[in-house]
This record gives structure tokens, sequence and C-alpha cells, in this order.
């Protein structure tokens, strides 16, 4: 007889077999391209792509805008979250419609409206030399900090969630049993409401830094071809060069960061889950 919990997981199965066929399957149909050479299985186009110069640079640039953009989604969401897990009855409703609203949209269409925002003659532009801050309209449209700002926006519902979840789980008696203990809020805060949250922390830096290292759209309508990130290396290589095995090469490094940044917060988070 097949055991209770052995039952229940069957329920998985469906889900899987789909993942299986329509994820797992092309992406391992990609790494063998990837390995395919014309006298059979060979690395060269991953020392072709790790020796050249300017893949090197995309590659950092990358690296880098998801780190800043997953940085600044965090210190945005994490007091966001803190707000809605202290609010209750409208004002909660209110919190989760706001953030979860824009989630309805494209990223296509907040991605434009960031670009017109950006531009010489947007809001942005308007509002400083009016307020007399500036002269001349400052450039912000196809800068890496109108990526990351941008990136951040579309993202932040990723980060928010996920420490929302902890946090509405914490005990809200052990800050007050510190504090009647003589703790100072900071003290309150570093050694015991910020170590509870981590695990939120973690989860939501995971995902925001994984969607962020793989984005196409926002980076192209952003800051367009100058600044390229491996996303569009990896269509350029698929629709411009015709290259596909560098194309596939591209997409798994990028898939390999990927998997790296899922099993180490998995990891981590079961190391903080210990602990508590």
């Amino acid at each position: 007889m097949i055991a209770r919990t052995n039952r229940i997981a069957l329920l998985a199965v469906p889900g899987l077999a789909f993942l299986a066929v329509i994820y797992a399957l092309p992406l391992l149909l990609l790494l063998i391209k990837s390995l395919r050479g014309v006298e059979g299985m060979t690395i060269v186009t991953y020392v072709e792509f790790f020796a050249d110069s300017y893949n090197m640079t995309v590659l950092w640039r990358t690296l880098r805008i998801a780190t800043l953009t997953t940085l600044l989604a965090l210190i945005i969401a994490y007091p966001t979250a803190f707000a809605m897990a202290r609010a209750k009855g409208i004002w909660l409703t209110m919190f989760l419609v706001a953030l979860v609203l824009p989630m309805s949209l494209g990223v296509i269409v907040k991605a434009f409206a960031w670009s017109i925002l950006f531009r010489s003659n947007g809001f942005l532009n308007t509002t400083l030399q009016t307020l007399g801050i500036t002269e001349e309209p400052v450039r912000m449209l196809f800068t890496e900090t109108a990526l990351i700002i941008g990136a951040a926006n579309v993202f932040l519902p990723f980060m928010v969630l996920p420490i929302y979840s902890v946090v509405r789980q914490l005990n809200a008696s052990l800050p007050e049993a510190a504090s009647s203990l003589g703790a100072s809020p900071w003290f309150r805060f570093t050694r015991v409401t910020l170590p509870l949250s981590l695990p939120g922390v973690v989860a939501g830096s995971a995902f925001t830094f994984s969607l962020a290292i793989s984005m196409y759209v926002i980076p192209s309508l952003i800051v367009g071809e100058r600044q390229q990130t491996l996303s569009m290396l990896i269509a350029r290589s698929f629709l411009y060069l015709r290259n596909e095995p560098l194309g596939s090469t591209i997409s798994a490094i990028l898939l390999a960061i990927a998997i790296f940044v899922v099993l180490f917060s998995s990891w981590l988070v079961g190391r903080l889950g210990a602990r508590r």
C-alpha cells in the first residue's frame, strides 16, 4: 500500500512532467548545442567566450546591474514589508492592491513608462528645471542608473512579498521582551528583528537577482544597444548573427549563474531556519 505521504506527493507528478517537457528538455537541448562542435563534443565556444574581453565586460556589467537592482529593491522593500505586516483592515488591502496591481501590467508597458519619464523633456527633467535645480536637461535615459531604477521598480513585488510573509509570522512579543530588558531600538533591530527576517530577505534577493540578471525587455527599452547585457547578447547571437552555438553557450552560462543563486539561497535559508 502506498503511504499517505507518497500518495500526496503523486499530486505533483503532472506539474513536474509539464516542467520537464516544457522547461527542462529545451534547456538540456540548449546545453547540448553549446557543447557540440564540428568534430564532436567540445568546450571551445566557452573558452572563446571567456577569452573575449568584450564578453567579459558584458558579463561583469550584467552581474553589477543585477546586484545593484537587488540592493535598491531590498532598501525599498524592507520597510515596506514591515509596514504591510503591521497594517490591518483597509490599509492592508490598499498595500496589497498597490503592490500586486502593477504586476498585472506587462513589463513592456512599465519599461516604456520609465523611458518616457527619463526623457530630456520628461517629467523628471521638467520638474528639476521648474524648481531651478538644473538649467539644462540631465541625461537620464540610456544610462545604467535609469536601468537600475526601472528594473528595481518592476521587480519590487518579488522582494516585498517574501519578506512580508516572514515578517508577518514573527512573534511581536520578542522585540517587546528585549525592550523590557533595556535593549536599545538599534540593538533590538540588529539582534532580534533583522536575524529573524533574514530568510525572507534571502528568498526575495534570490528572486530579484535571478530576474534582474536575465531581463531583456527593460534594458532594451531604457539603455538600448549602448550597454548590452547577457540577455541582449543571447538575442543578438540567435536573431542577428545566426550563431546558435554562441547563443547557446551564453544561455548556459546565464542558466548556471541562476542555478547557483537559487541553490546558494536555498542552502542559506536552510541554515538560517536551523538557527531560529
